[in-house]
């Protein structure tokens, strides 16, 4: 199974880099989204230039205050970093080194993992220049990380480096400099190698019962209506290929998960 990789574009002020508005970027993301046949099962997020992304470009926005256009209706067009409004319908893997902060932080968490380098930094840096969360931020980090933690970083602007990353849960994996684009796409393999329909059929209802269901009952009632069809598409195959030996004792085959 094919895995697809797309690098934020950046232009780099100082040490930091930050991210132009980039609808291309955005499109690349929709449109994996979109492509629905099995060819490509997981898309891993990375920054190139050993970092993740900064956010907007402060510079740009300081020179074109007058003429900022940003789309209102987040059911029409991208958000003002780009992919952050959708929702996918297929995992993507985000690698993350150096800076992701205030926008990067919320492209950051439009991941269903994060694959953090030991060097890395995370937060709401926008806090202190009076820039708003309008990508997700508000609406994705209390959901990951509880709100109390959440509104700690959010109020603060705070940065987060990558060992309390991970007891939050915004980090998933922390690896070595170098490293985390690497793991995130053996992470991504790794995670390519189940039983597609199964796997989104859970991821999906998962992300229903976060942001979505009504209540508890309807929360159920979903997960048991998108997962029966799954045990005859692939259920018995499995429990088939289980009686014959395979995954006894827990074992993954060569997995790093």
């Amino acid at each position: 199974m094919a895995l697809a990789r797309i690098s934020c574009n950046k232009v780099f002020r100082g040490t930091i880099s930050q991210m132009s508005l980039n609808h291309r970027y955005a499109h690349a993301i929709k449109a994996q989204a979109l492509y629905s046949t099995t060819t490509q099962d997981e898309r891993t997020n990375a920054g190139s230039g050993g970092n993740f992304c900064a956010g907007y470009d402060l510079k740009e926005l300081a020179q074109s205050a007058g003429s900022l256009k940003l789309e209102q209706d987040v059911c029409r067009g991208p958000g003002p970093m780009g992919p952050s409004r959708l929702r996918l319908s297929k995992p993507l893997i985000a690698a993350v080194s150096g800076f992701a902060v205030a926008g990067g932080l919320e492209l950051a968490l439009l991941a269903d993992l994060r694959v953090v380098e030991e060097s890395s930094v995370m937060g709401v840096f926008c806090r202190r220049f009076g820039v708003p969360l309008i990508d997700g931020g508000t609406v994705r980090l209390p959901q990951l990380i509880g709100l109390s933690r959440a509104l700690d970083l959010i109020l603060t602007g705070r940065p987060v480096k990558a060992q309390e990353a991970l007891t939050f849960g915004l980090a998933n994996r922390v690896v070595p400099d170098g490293q985390a684009l690497q793991v995130a796409l053996e992470l991504a393999e790794q995670v390519s190698s189940f039983p597609q329909r199964c796997l989104r059929a859970d991821r999906n209802s998962a992300y229903h019962a976060v942001f979505d269901a009504t209540s508890f009952t309807q929360a159920m009632q979903y997960e048991m209506d998108h997962g029966i069809p799954v045990i005859q598409a692939e259920a018995i195959t499995g429990a088939t290929k289980f009686n014959s030996g395979t995954g006894r004792g827990g074992t993954f085959t060569s997995s790093k998960l």
